[in-house]
């Protein structure tokens, strides 16, 4: 059964239910995902910054019922690997960390953002249409 780590961008699209909201609700209860801390992270600030704290505790909430796996630490190779990540393809450190646990969970990594087409190749995705 294969693995999927959820980006924070894959997130917001099933709480905004935007396009592909309903892949990323079959990822969730049908497959085996996976949302490491920085996703936890971005989606909280992110929604603080645009909507309100009460949003983003709701959110927040929400996110940690989901019947997935939450990763909320780091070990050396995940690390080091996004010291890779982050070197070589210039991107967000955030966004580095976590590509760095869909190639070390050997996962796929369901996002919406274009900063992680500088990982073709290194990290199996699926991308959900863009913006």
């Amino acid at each position: 059964m294969p693995k999927y780590v959820l980006d924070t961008s894959a997130i917001l699209t099933l709480m905004e239910d935007e396009d592909s909201a309903e892949r990323v609700e079959v990822i969730i209860r049908q497959e085996q995902a996976i949302i490491p801390f920085p996703v936890l992270l971005e989606a909280y600030y992110i929604s603080l910054q645009e909507q309100s704290e009460a949003i983003a505790d709701q959110r927040y909430a929400l996110m940690r019922n989901l019947p997935v796996t939450k990763i909320w630490a780091i070990d050396e190779p995940t690390l080091l690997a996004a010291a890779r990540f982050k070197a070589r393809c210039r991107m967000s450190f955030a966004d580095a960390l976590i590509a760095a646990f869909a190639a070390q969970n050997q996962a796929i990594l369901v996002h919406k953002d274009p900063e992680f087409d500088a990982l073709v190749g290194l990290v199996e995705q699926e991308p959900l249409p863009y913006k």
